[in-house]
């Protein structure tokens, strides 16, 4: 036990509510990211200079990615959570599968269900699926870094238990002081993802089909399996073989793709 350990902030998930009706740091954290995100990949398809003559979505071709890509997060998100995480409870209780509102949701899922809705989107209007992708790879980082802060004021996914002088005792995680990992992976998963991609971009890298997707693969991969170092396990799988844990193996494919995605534009 360390000696002295950080207050959790007593902050309400919910800013402010009217009767039934209620407005929470975590609904307004993804409306944030989804916003900022939005005005950021208009501001990129505004910059020709910055494609070097590859296809540009339009303005208006980036308002249907937002709806398609909102659907395939919702559906492959709750899709990989029911296959990987949570698998024995949602074949005894069928019903829960749509009730994503109760939470449970998966990142890479929500990827992988991105990922589809962009084909399909570049598919009907006739655009290359890496100059939507690669739109794609520099907005999510926004809604890392939104979301993981909303998951720190929600006092959930927290760290595991630990004596850095940093550590913090979490509402509904018991008396132990934990590591504040929702705020590493924001930080790592988020706005390091989020900077680098940005001083990539300034440098030319939207002129190279599918580099900015492959580096943001790598940069998420790699900053997720080393916050997961610092992450409880999710109770329903602990461990994996090895002290690995599910977010760490779902990472290693993505951590591949977005090796083969930056070697591939380097040939394009």
């Amino acid at each position: 036990m360390p000696l002295f350990v950080l207050p959790f902030p007593a902050l309400d998930p919910v800013i402010v509510s009217f009767g039934p009706f209620a407005i929470r740091w975590y609904a307004l954290a993804y409306i944030a990211g989804l916003l900022l995100g939005w005005f950021y990949a208009r501001a990129l398809v505004r910059r020709p200079a910055l494609w070097g003559g590859r296809p540009i979505p339009t303005e208006t071709d980036l308002d249907d990615m937002l709806v398609y890509c909102a659907f395939g997060v919702i559906l492959g998100g709750r899709l990989f959570y029911v296959l990987f995480y949570n698998l024995d409870f949602f074949l005894a209780n069928p019903a829960e599968i749509p009730a994503i509102w109760r939470g449970g949701m998966s990142f890479h899922g929500g990827l992988v269900g991105c990922a589809t809705a962009l084909i399909v989107l570049a598919k009907k209007k006739n655009l290359p699926v890496l100059s939507f992708a690669d739109i794609a790879s520099a907005v999510v980082p926004l809604g890392l870094l939104f979301g993981r802060v909303a998951n720190f004021i929600n006092g959930e996914l927290w760290g595991r238990v630990t004596d850095v002088p940093w550590a913090m005792v979490f509402p509904y995680a018991g008396p132990l002081p934990r590591h504040p990992s929702q705020l590493y992976e924001a930080v790592l998963e988020g706005l390091v993802v989020l900077i680098v991609l940005y001083a990539v971009i300034q440098r030319g890298g939207l002129q190279r089909s599918g580099y900015v997707s492959g580096l943001f693969g790598v940069l998420y991969a790699l900053g997720r399996i080393a916050s997961e170092f610092f992450r409880e396990p999710d109770p329903q799988l602990g461990f994996l073989f090895g002290g690995a844990t599910m977010g760490m193996l779902l990472s290693l494919p993505l951590l591949a793709a977005g090796l083969w995605l930056m070697q591939r534009s380097r040939k394009a």
